[in-house]
């Protein structure tokens, strides 16, 4: 059956249909619509788009139900899923199952027509080889991973787009921002995952023992060696070896481990027996590699042979809208292994904390859990509770600047969320706010605080009455 030229859109929110639409046929693209996936299937026994954008949660066949169904009986039309529900699993399990590309809600209308482009540009060229129909969706295993934020974002898309692949990833970030975390799931969301992910911190181990640790030695090969042992490029045969702190490695354990990258085997420690090993190598680092290449501390070729995929782990205050889930899971997990009620935050607390640097990043974060979970007494977390240099932190510096980046944080949460016409509930919120202030500061006395406001006392008056202010 020859396809036509458009492209479908299947989500049964009206909105998302009508602004995707729009969007499309400014850019002269035909579109078609569906409120369900049921729908678009029955209309594909007698015609075919170019390409598809589909939700996942629908009634009826649901966004993987449809993603199956397509890449078995139409594997030529790339599909590209659309979700507000966006995490690691959901991504991977998206790519896995054979999505062209995968968009987190809200999205930016300008990357939609962009990936529609490249879409239609990718189904033009398809080939009409069947695929095995075979396959099965794949069932991903559940993380400790966890934000909505758009940098987290980016992070899940990228091991979602690496989670058919083996090659060399090189994780750049703050210390404390989980780079193992994604490196294991690298390994978990890989054709790897059964074999063993065997992780080492390069900077941790004294280079006199290093390269024993990464490539084992044999019996009587130094003071001590009373038995062969192997190292961790034989203990991660057929799996993944993660190199945490690489812009610490020694230079001459450099040349070792480009000579391995480049042959895939390498000599124990005393050894003149070759061994050969097959081990995915994804390596991190806080520091400026590129910088310490510069400033000949790291070599430039094991550089560019790790750094074949780069993924940025974002530091926690570049993903403020995290912290609340974050905080709630490590209040979670806290309570758990101190077999204690879990804690609850106001409110107040989540936005504070929304507005410190951390520079400790998520593993601060984490102990912050543990402090609270310790240290306060009653079950509702309060921001007197926090600790000290929080409320320091707090009272410190222009007080405008930290309402400014607390509104800016809302209303970045608020516009994500897909708010509409936002000045008109912030605004009311904001003069309420003001009045009531003004009105306390001066126990109730209108003229007063009026003055205080800039106002005028019958102004002042109307707005009381306007916003329903209780005195």
């Amino acid at each position: 059956m020859k396809k036509n030229t458009e492209v479908w859109v299947v989500d049964d929110d009206k909105s998302i249909r009508w602004v995707l639409e729009k969007s499309l046929q400014r850019e002269s693209i035909p579109v078609r619509v569906f409120s369900s996936a049921d729908d678009a299937l029955t209309t594909l026994k007698s015609t075919q788009p170019a390409i598809i954008f589909s939700d996942i949660r629908m009634p009826g066949t649901d966004g993987f139900q449809f993603l199956h169904v397509l890449q078995r009986d139409y594997p030529d039309i790339p599909v590209i899923i659309m979700t507000a529900h966006s995490d690691l699993d959901t991504t991977v399990t998206a790519f896995k199952s054979g999505a062209f590309e995968y968009l987190p809600k809200p999205f930016d209308i300008t990357e939609v027509v962009e990936v529609a482009k490249r879409a239609i540009e990718q189904s033009e060229l398809q080939s009409s080889e069947e695929k095995d129909t075979d396959e099965p969706i794949l069932s991903i295993p559940s993380q400790d991973f966890i934000g909505k934020s758009p940098a987290i974002q980016k992070v899940f898309h990228a091991i979602g787009r690496l989670s058919q692949s083996s090659i060399a990833v090189l994780i750049t970030g703050e210390s404390g921002t989980g780079k193992e975390l994604i490196a294991k799931a690298l390994h978990t969301h890989s054709p790897r995952a059964a074999n063993p992910f065997i992780a080492i911190n390069t900077a941790a181990i004294p280079r006199e023992l290093l390269e024993s640790e990464l490539f084992g030695h044999e019996k009587g090969a130094f003071t001590g060696a009373h038995a062969q042992r192997k190292g961790r490029f034989e203990q991660a045969d057929g799996g993944t070896l993660f190199l945490d702190e690489i812009g610490d490695m020694p230079a001459e354990l450099q040349t070792r481990l480009l000579r391995v990258l480049a042959d895939g085997e390498f000599y124990r420690v005393g050894g003149h027996t070759p061994v050969k090993v097959d081990v995915r190598i994804v390596a991190a680092t806080h520091q400026d590699l590129q910088q310490r290449v510069k400033d000949h501390l790291f070599r430039e070729d094991l550089y560019h042979r790790l750094n074949v995929i780069n993924v940025h782990s974002p530091a926690l205050r570049e993903r403020p809208e995290d912290i609340e889930l974050l905080l709630k899971h490590f209040l979670k997990q806290s309570s758990q292994e101190l077999n204690v009620e879990m804690k609850q935050c106001e409110p107040a607390v989540f936005e504070l904390l929304q507005q410190q640097h951390w520079p400790g990043n998520i593993r601060q974060l984490e102990n912050t859990a543990r402090w609270l979970t310790v240290m306060v007494a009653s079950k509702d977390i309060t921001v007197e509770d926090l600790p000290p240099e929080f409320m320091q932190g707090a009272s410190s510096g222009d007080d405008s600047q930290h309402w400014e980046q607390a509104l800016a944080q809302y209303a970045t949460r608020q516009l994500q969320q897909g708010a509409v016409r936002l000045l008109d509930k912030t605004t009311p919120l904001y003069e309420s706010i003001m009045i009531k202030t003004a009105l306390k500061i001066t126990a109730g006395k209108k003229k007063e605080a009026a003055d205080l406001l800039g106002l005028g006392r019958n102004t002042l008056s109307r707005k009381i009455t306007e916003l329903d202010i209780q005195l």
